[in-house]
């Protein structure tokens, strides 16, 4: 089995909702996406996949919604408040958690035919949430 990891980085705001500790607050994060993609046999170029391919189409979509954004639960009370003002958003359904954008993310690359295996995103330089599908039995 061959294996290759994309890695991408994006600064993004955020605050969860309903929950006591200090992310209830607005504040922004350095993250950083690990994207582990797995294949059997190489392309005809040697590649699992095309760093390239990976960087034209999940980093451009991850700058283009999320970079440089607000997060926030689709039933944020400040969302009206952002949109008002104009500042760029990204609406999840739940909590902007890094639990969510690593399946956010690993969803949208496996939805592009990437052979996606597990996406870890980093939300400090010490602390990521891992998404992988489930194991099932042929």
């Amino acid at each position: 089995m061959h294996r290759v990891t994309a890695v991408i980085d994006f600064c993004y705001g955020h605050r969860l909702l309903n929950y006591d500790g200090p992310c209830r607050f607005l504040h922004g994060h350095n993250g950083r996406v690990e994207i582990d993609l797995a294949a059997e046999k190489l392309d005809r170029n040697g590649m699992v996949v095309d760093f390239g391919k990976i960087k034209r189409t999940v980093k451009e979509w991850i700058d283009r919604e999320m970079d440089h954004r607000m997060l926030l639960n689709r039933d944020d009370p400040l969302i009206p408040v952002f949109q008002e003002r104009g500042e760029p958003l990204f609406i999840m359904e739940g909590n902007p958690t890094a639990e969510h954008l690593a399946r956010l993310i690993y969803t949208y690359v496996k939805k592009l035919g990437f052979p996606v295996t597990e996406v870890r995103m980093w939300e400090t330089t010490t602390a990521f949430a891992a998404y992988t599908e489930p194991w099932t039995e042929s």
